[in-house]
């Protein structure tokens, strides 16, 4: 069984700052073959040569630390145009822009909804929607959310 994604953050995110790049977040899909997903982020970008620096370090503490049972692949990525959104700052950082936000839960018969973020209220996610309706979601309710490219 996997520590959870906040104790692996823990290990995780002073590695990838020591080395000068952000922690966007981190996933971890546990089954025969879990896939641990670290996503860092840079104000220049990232490369294929920053993705294998911090794998490389990153790998290191893991085999240490030992945190997750089993077999796992590593995978270092950049957070991509559709960037993954994971902390409150997140919601806050891209205000104005189109998301995608999957629900744990469904509200009103639906768990997916796209729409312009409009940043935090009362620890709400506000999400205009494309119909026009003002939507909150609590961070708890989100299962996943996505920045939509503008091309």
């Amino acid at each position: 069984m996997a520590r959870t994604t906040t104790e692996l953050h823990k290990l995780i995110e002073p590695v990838v700052e020591g080395l000068g790049y952000e922690l966007v977040g981190i996933e971890y899909t546990g089954s025969q073959q879990g896939v641990l997903r670290v996503y860092i982020d840079h104000d220049q970008g990232v490369g294929v040569g920053d993705c294998q620096k911090v794998s490389y370090q990153v790998s290191g503490v893991l085999d240490v630390e030992d945190p997750i049972v089993g077999q796992y692949a590593l995978e270092i990525s950049s957070p991509g145009l559709d960037r993954p959104l994971f902390k409150a700052a997140d919601f806050e950082r891209f205000c104005g822009q189109q998301a995608v936000i999957h629900l744990l839960a469904p509200v009103d018969g639906r768990r997916k909804y796209k729409g312009t973020l409009q940043g935090l209220e009362d620890n709400q996610v506000v999400l205009l929607t494309e119909t026009g309706e003002e939507l909150g979601f609590l961070l708890e309710q989100i299962d996943r959310a996505r920045l939509v490219p503008d091309f």
